[in-house]
């Protein structure tokens, strides 16, 4: 049996709706700030994703197909009433064709600051091992680079 849509995207028999349903939208609460701390800039993650798909020309139909979720989740994000969940940034990711924080840095390869951090020898000495790490030891170097700019050095 062929399902016509109707005026209405509601069954002829049953009355209900043809579409699927949205996923759940998580609301996220603002975090209480102490006095005197700095704000911390808000994610721009509903520009980066219009700006990401119409650079590679998609229009809301076209992502939600790739991402297989209705195009009103897409618009959703990106009119900033829902927030989209860390599966939901990663469909996103792969069907823009990008990494996920690519799309954090609205299709940015790289992070401000990189490059700079990149031209250390230190640094630089550590990036081809950094891949072979395991959570444990990645918590250890974080945490010793910490330590080594957060303590001011003492020259001899």
């Amino acid at each position: 049996m062929v399902q016509f849509r109707t005026l209405s995207g509601l069954c002829r028999r049953c009355r209900k709706s043809l579409d699927h349903e949205d996923p759940p939208i998580i609301a996220v609460q603002p975090e209480a700030k102490p006095f005197g701390s700095k704000a911390v800039p808000a994610l721009r993650v509903a520009g980066a994703i219009r700006a990401l798909r119409q650079r590679i020309g998609l229009s809301q139909r076209q992502l939600a197909l790739r991402m297989q979720v209705p195009r009103t989740y897409v618009s959703k994000i990106e009119n900033e009433k829902a927030t989209p969940t860390l599966s939901s940034l990663e469909r996103l990711a792969k069907a823009l064709e990008v990494t996920i924080p690519e799309l954090l840095n609205g299709g940015q390869k790289e992070e401000p600051g990189v490059g700079e951090l990149l031209a250390d020898s230190f640094i630089a000495e550590l990036v081809p091992y950094l891949p072979k790490l395991n959570p444990l030891q990645w918590q250890s170097v974080l945490t010793q680079m910490r330590d080594l700019s957060t303590h001011t050095r003492r020259s001899a």
